[in-house]
Parts: C-alpha cells; structure tokens; sequence
C-alpha cells in the first residue's frame, strides 16, 4: 500500500510581501526551498538553511542545511507543529539575508486534487521583493 499524503497550505511572508504555496506532505525542505524561489522569481545562486527560532535574531536557533544533509530528509509536514514560540524561517543568500518566515495557515490539510501538480503558488499579495535591485 503507498503512503498517504496530504496538502498542506503555507504562507511564506517577507516584508510586505507573501506567497500562499499549497504542498504535498512529501515536500522535503529542499522542495520547498524550490518553490519558494520560484514564487519570489529569484536566482538559485545562493545557499540557504531553514531554521526554528523565536525570532530571526535569536542566538537560539535549530538550523536545517546543505552541511548536515537534513535538507534532503526533513519533509515540511515534519516541521509542524512547530514548538511553542517558535517559528519556522528560510535564509536565502549569507550576503544580502534575505529571510522569509513560513507558517501553516488556518486551512485544514486536505487530500491532494486529481491532476494537480504540487507545490503551486495560490495567492500572492503586496509587492514581490527585488533579488537585485537597479542601483542608479
């Protein structure tokens, strides 16, 4: 019998800026590092890490990346419920910190739709960030 997967709905927010992603359960962070750069249109030129914190600047921090291979292991539907007063962040590029906070939203999972490729992007709302602005 195969595994059971569900789809579960993201928000991904950046300063005035977020994405709703719907993903399978099977998304590993890896995946979703993927469709979060899709969403925000950046380059993959950079490295990246998730973490769980309090806050981006917690000195506490429970990091996920390319070094320990958990990228590649760790599926999203893992990481929540997140532990009380913590959230879950996304850290693109080590030079310019871009970091984006991911949640679940009040939608219930539900089973994946028929003929649905996932992860998709479902709503965007404000401004999408500028990866490399024109300086003049």
């Amino acid at each position: 019998m195969g595994e059971y997967y569900v789809v579960l709905t993201l928000k991904i927010a950046l300063s005035g800026w977020h994405a709703i992603l719907q993903v399978d359960s099977s998304t590993t962070l890896s995946d979703l590092h993927v469709a979060i750069q899709n969403a925000v249109k950046f380059d993959f030129d950079h490295m990246y890490e998730f973490f769980i914190a309090r806050t981006e600047r917690s000195g506490d921090k429970q990091h996920f990346d390319m070094e320990d291979g958990s990228l590649d292991t760790i599926r999203v539907a893992d990481m929540f419920p997140l532990p009380k007063d913590r959230k879950l962040f996304y850290l693109f590029d080590y030079g310019d910190n871009w970091i984006f906070t991911v949640s679940t939203t009040r939608a219930k999972p539900f089973e994946p739709e028929k003929g649905v490729q996932y992860p998709r992007l479902i709503e965007e709302v404000g401004d999408r960030p500028e990866q490399y602005p024109d300086y003049d």
